[in-house]
């Protein structure tokens, strides 16, 4: 039995495991638990058991990333000192800046329109970090192989270092900012609870989600350059589709669907779910977070490498 036969089996054994799972949970029965729990067996463990068959053939990509793991980290110094070249604050900037807007959203959401939403700026400021960052990784992701197509017409390197590196940039910066959301919340006395320590979580899964659709945009980015354009656009409307500023009480039920279409949406109400109301996210939660980030980002790595050969035509 071969690599991909087996692969298929026990995803399927996965995916029978988690239905059983399901139906064996009574209080929690239902059609849409047995499908997203299923659905996030097959994902999840069909992912892992793929990389433990495949391990070995993955070895000369893992050899040859840390090889270039120094170019990496030197990327993503030089973007720093380019953002906060000549500014006097130069790094504070990552923690004013969210702070800053948070007290321009504060004063005119939870007073002019009246939002009934107990610790409002905290509320924005978690989902603004989470959303933020996958947008300045996405776009910066954008056009980041057409920026270095000096680079690569000159010498081999990995060409997905380049929006990975835009991914880890942004990372960084979102942990610098993770700084002002401690401060606000120090400031307004906000009790916060263990269930805190689940941060990590959404982080991780939000960093994988972008890194896969940021592999997906800078290869389609190389073909069609309208891609920019539209996306600038298309981030806007993510933002408002996405309970970032506003509570998630006030959509219609009969629009709530797209939400389970939205993974933006899964990504910020666990963190705020652990940060602001000390509540552990359900399974399917969980579930659908990872299953979001292993989807894009297998989308992703098999879209670039089946495209990367062709960029040096079109870069």
């Amino acid at each position: 039995m071969n690599k991909n036969k087996l692969s298929l089996i026990l995803c399927l054994l996965a995916g029978c495991g988690g239905l059983a799972a399901g139906y064996f949970i009574p209080e929690n029965f239902s059609i849409e638990n047995l499908i997203i729990g299923a659905l996030g067996a097959v994902i999840i463990v069909g992912t892992l058991l793929f990389l433990l068959l495949y391990l070995k053939d993955m070895k000369p990509t893992i050899e040859v990333f840390m090889k270039y793991r120094y170019l990496l980290s030197n990327l993503i110094t030089r973007d720093l000192k380019v953002k906060y070249r000549r500014s006097f604050l130069g790094f504070m900037w990552s923690i004013l800046n969210p702070l800053l807007m948070a007290l321009v959203i504060n004063a005119v959401f939870s007073r002019v329109f009246k939002f009934q939403v107990d610790y409002f700026i905290v509320y924005y400021l978690t989902g603004s970090l989470i959303f933020n960052f996958m947008s300045e990784a996405t776009s910066g992701s954008l056009t980041s192989v057409i920026e270095a197509s000096s680079l690569i017409k000159k010498v081999y390197i990995p060409k997905y270092i380049f929006p990975f590196e835009k991914c880890m940039f942004a990372f960084v910066n979102m942990l610098f900012s993770t700084v002002a959301v401690i401060v606000v919340i120090l400031i307004v006395r906000m009790p916060v609870s263990l269930t805190a320590l689940l941060f990590f979580y959404p982080m991780i899964c939000v960093f994988v989600f972008s890194t896969g659709l940021s592999l997906i945009l800078s290869s389609v980015n190389v073909f069609f350059r309208d891609i920019g354009h539209l996306y600038s656009v298309w981030t806007v409307a993510w933002m408002y589709l996405t309970p970032v500023i506003y509570p998630a009480e006030v959509i219609p039920d009969n629009l709530m669907f797209i939400m389970q279409f939205n993974p933006m949406y899964y990504y910020v109400t666990y963190f705020r779910n652990v940060v602001m109301y000390a509540t552990v996210p359900s399974l399917n939660m969980h579930l659908m977070c990872a299953v979001f980030a292993l989807f894009f980002l297998g989308l992703g790595i098999v879209l670039f490498k089946k495209q990367q050969d062709k960029f040096i035509l079109y870069i």
